[in-house]
């Protein structure tokens, strides 16, 4: 399905019936990395699973957005398909924009599950803190070094060479809005959540580590946190078994016959 949400072409898959359950994905996914969860959920809950703008099949922001920008389409979108109260899982990025919607409408959530979320701004250790000075020194460098070339592909080939993964992976404005997105702190929304949250974590996960979960546990008032073994930042995935066992007890799932 396709709608025209704050003026961007989204898409976005509704399947089952019952109380909604909205599926947010992680950076640089789509709808689909999610189907796992989708195909558990949708046997007793109505599931609307969203490509987030600028991911799947859904159009990019024209502008450079925050991760409030992102729960504004959300948003926008629910009201949109006429939907009032729903339950909220999140995994990464989408946790991000999970957190932010359950703070801002406590009243409209249910159940929150956060999958690795993303959201918190984690503290940079010494060899992180060198590794980006170490970068900044470089880049001042090649810029000297190639001063005669304005062009974007000069910046491109840079980037491709030298930046992160997920750096490397956007191109465009969505790099500039993945730069944006993670200096949002979240940390302060924390309290304000109402929701019952089910926090799952990888406990190999190096892209939010497992101390982030440890915080939204104690931070968020109604709040457990379960830890997976051998499972890195796709625990949905690395671990789907447990995960989906977990899954069914928290929101009361009858075992199919």
């Amino acid at each position: 399905m396709e709608s025209i949400i704050l003026g961007l072409k989204t898409h976005y898959e509704i399947t089952g019936e019952g109380e909604p359950i909205v599926i947010l994905h992680g950076w640089g996914a789509n709808l689909t990395t999610m189907q796992s969860i989708t195909n558990l959920l949708q046997s007793q809950y109505q599931v609307i699973a969203i490509d987030m703008p600028g991911f799947g099949e859904s159009e990019e922001p024209k502008d450079v957005w925050s991760s409030y920008d992102f729960a504004d389409h959300v948003e926008a979108l629910l009201n949109h398909l006429g939907i009032d109260h729903f339950h909220i899982l999140g995994h990464s990025h989408g946790g991000r924009v999970s957190i932010i919607l359950a703070s801002k409408h406590p009243e409209r959530i249910g159940k929150m599950i956060l999958v690795d979320s993303a959201g918190l701004v984690k503290k940079k250790s010494f060899k992180v803190r060198m590794k980006i000075i170490t970068f900044k020194i470089v880049k001042r460098i090649y810029l000297a070094l190639t001063f005669w070339d304005r062009s974007e592909e000069k910046m491109e080939r840079f980037y491709r060479r030298f930046g992160s993964t997920d750096y490397k992976d956007s191109l465009g404005i969505m790099r500039r809005i993945m730069v944006r997105v993670l200096a949002d702190d979240l940390r302060p929304l924390l309290p304000r959540i109402q929701a019952s949250t089910l926090i799952i974590w990888g406990n190999d996960d190096m892209d939010t580590p497992v101390e982030m979960g440890r915080i939204l546990e104690g931070e968020i008032p109604d709040a457990g946190l379960v830890v997976f073994e051998q499972a890195g930042h796709y625990s949905f995935l690395d671990q789907m078994g447990r995960f989906q066992a977990v899954l069914r007890v928290f929101m009361k799932m009858e075992e199919s016959r």
